[in-house]
């Protein structure tokens, strides 16, 4: 294309390289980067080199329709957007065509449903090639609402999947990737949902539940809420919101609170007959040293009620050093559990993978040198390992009790038998999945299917 052509402020085109007939466009000469919304966005590997698969819906506010796309890698790059925020985004190469003119353009994949147009071409794709007119519109034609149900009718096929959301905050995570790729590959529909783009409308006659942009979440058969703690409160409110919309959760928001609560859960997991490490709580800082003989003295554990992951967990080895962290703990006003140090474990315990009733995993983690307590996230070691038919009645009885259709159930092996330490409500995959090999995601996908009575075929 040598000659420059005149175009409006906004114009249709398409993306013939990702089999997008048509999409309206923003031709914004005050913006560097050209930009497509993207959905779903998973890096992987192809022939040795990075590719992207993503989901775009061409259609503002419409999610029924579709395209799932793939394309290499060009960069990676910090991309500053209109509203100031820094974003890292991936960059594609790919073919945009305009009227009868066709070149290739570098597009960054974002989500942007909080914005009027589902792409946003560049001054970077303009140059040598267009001219921009910003009193003119579609200068190229209109593609009215009967042509887009043309274009898009395909994509109106015969529903063959349940529509499930993953409602998470980060969509790089193994976990939540696993969990879309095992969906996928069980023919559902899946969606992440970034828990801070949605928002709610409390109605008595018209409840909603809406993503950023204004979109209405109103048509999932399911979700699956994989919740940080920091979120505990606003993701357990959306939660209840999709629950009043009939939406199926796997796990739901009741036992994904009272597991989030340390103290409330033990005494929980003890009213159902679960053995425990002895634990001790107290409100005053006058009562530390009995608190401490309470659990049998030094050492022992203290844990924060709000730490998570093997945060805010001090072992404290002499009796002076217990009264120290716990006075400096009260003095700051947090909530602590002290709880009895377990030697014989050796710094190791056991995480077993409940779904839906079933042990589907175990494996056994093992602390670094120098470490008390084993954890994946903090660079533990985790190994295959055979458990017994107690210690996998205790994790089930221990999910039952917390009414969790999902759950990481931590047990330390003691001198007076197995002992429960926790039970977490959005266990993550990486690191039992990689030590004993199983599908745990898959295994996810199929508890919701169950409730469906869904036929797999």
């Amino acid at each position: 294309m040598t000659e420059k052509v005149i175009v409006g402020s906004e114009e249709w085109c398409s993306l013939p390289e990702l089999k997008v007939p048509a999409i309206k466009v923003r031709v914004d000469s005050g913006a560097k980067t050209s930009a497509l919304h993207a959905e779903q966005i998973t890096q992987f590997e192809k022939n040795g080199e990075k590719w992207v698969k993503f989901v775009i819906h061409p259609i503002q506010r419409n999610a029924k329709h579709a395209i799932i796309c793939e394309a290499k890698v060009i960069d990676k790059r910090i991309v500053k957007s209109s509203t100031g925020t820094r974003e890292s985004r991936y960059v594609i190469n790919t073919e945009v065509s305009l009227g009868d003119k066709s070149w290739v353009i570098e597009l960054t994949l974002t989500n942007r449903d909080s914005m009027g147009y589902r792409m946003l071409l560049g001054r970077e794709a303009m140059s040598g090639k267009i001219i921009v007119d910003p009193d003119e519109h579609f200068n190229f034609g209109i593609v009215t609402p009967e042509k887009l149900r043309e274009y898009y009718s395909t994509e109106t096929s015969e529903k063959r999947g349940l529509r499930i959301g993953l409602l998470a905050s980060n969509p790089e995570l193994y976990s939540n990737k696993r969990i879309i790729e095992a969906g996928e590959l069980r023919g559902h529909e899946m969606h992440f949902l970034n828990l801070k783009h949605c928002y709610m409308k409390l109605d008595a006659h018209q409840p909603e539940i809406h993503y950023r942009g204004g979109r209405v979440l109103n048509d999932f058969d399911a979700i699956i809420p994989r919740i940080r703690p920091s979120m505990t409160y606003y993701g357990c409110s959306l939660i209840r919101q999709f629950e009043s919309l009939k939406v199926f959760s796997l796990n739901n928001a009741a036992s994904i609170t009272q597991s989030r609560d340390k103290l409330f859960s033990l005494q929980l997991l003890l009213s159902h007959g679960v053995e425990i490490p002895t634990t001790g709580f107290a409100n005053s800082p006058l009562d530390t040293n009995d608190l401490i003989n309470m659990v049998g003295g030094s050492p022992l554990i203290i844990k924060l009620l709000e730490g998570t992951q093997g945060k805010g967990v001090v072992l404290a080895e002499t009796k002076k050093a217990a009264e120290s962290v716990i006075n400096a703990f009260k003095s700051l006003n947090a909530n602590i559990l002290v709880q009895e140090f377990i030697k014989e474990a050796n710094g190791k315990d056991l995480r077993l993978f409940v779904v839906d009733g079933k042990v589907v995993a175990a494996m056994q983690r093992e602390a670094l040198p120098g470490e008390f307590r084993a954890n994946i996230h903090l660079g533990g070691k985790a190994s295959i390992v055979k458990v017994t038919s107690e210690e996998k009645k205790i994790a089930i009885k221990a999910a039952k009790a917390m009414n969790l259709k999902v759950a990481g159930v931590d047990i330390i092996r003691s001198s007076k038998g197995p002992l429960l330490l926790e039970v977490n409500s959005s266990p993550g995959l990486e690191g039992i999945e990689g030590a004993t090999g199983k599908d745990i995601a898959g295994e996810m996908i199929k508890a919701i299917e169950k409730n469906f009575k869904w036929l797999n075929l």
